[in-house]
């Protein structure tokens, strides 16, 4: 008796996925400092090799983690949050990779993820210097530009998060899955 089949073959697509997450592990750590260094030094310029500071020994880095079935994990998205003063918290270093940036949920789901995360550890003001070229995707996130500023010669505004639409989020190490369509 021959045991030998063939399964049946069927169009089911295959969904790609993102997670956002603070970022835990080693590894993740370190790809998204790599994903800030492509972006600020490299893409823009911004900074010349590297653009870490000293608010990166006690922020908390937030990333998104790209999963396409058969494929490795990657980090197309960053940003890190830090309380400044009690009850005063910052996000800053957004950065989306350049192949993610028509995944629109992604740096929105990043800043989903930063206030609410904050908000869960007692944030009372959520603020960042958000680059002009980003403020409409802020306000329409809810934020209130507070002033134009200058940032490292380059324009940007500081930014207020307003908190009621942002529910604290208690399990960021988990944080959410976006679905973002069929490879």
């Amino acid at each position: 008796m021959n045991t030998d089949f063939a399964l049946p073959t069927t169009d089911i697509p295959v969904l790609k996925t993102v997670r956002i997450k603070l970022a835990s592990s080693h590894q993740e750590r370190e790809a998204t400092r790599c994903l800030r260094r492509a972006v600020f030094c490299d893409e823009q310029g911004i900074f010349k090799g590297d653009d870490q500071d000293e608010i990166d020994q006690h922020a908390l880095p937030i990333a998104a983690i790209l999963s396409i079935p058969d494929m490795q994990d990657e980090v197309v998205g960053t940003v890190r949050i830090y309380e400044s003063e009690p009850g005063v918290w910052y996000g800053s270093r957004l950065a989306v990779a350049t192949q993610a940036r028509r995944i629109g949920s992604v740096g929105s789901g990043l800043i989903k993820l930063a206030v609410g995360t904050a908000h869960a550890r007692g944030c009372k003001i959520f603020l960042a210097q958000v680059q002009s070229q980003n403020v409409p995707l802020f306000k329409k996130l809810h934020w209130t530009s507070l002033a134009e500023i200058d940032v490292h010669g380059r324009p940007h505004h500081l930014m207020q998060a307003d908190l009621a639409h942002y529910p604290p989020i208690d399990d960021g190490d988990t944080g959410f899955v976006l679905t973002l369509g069929a490879v």
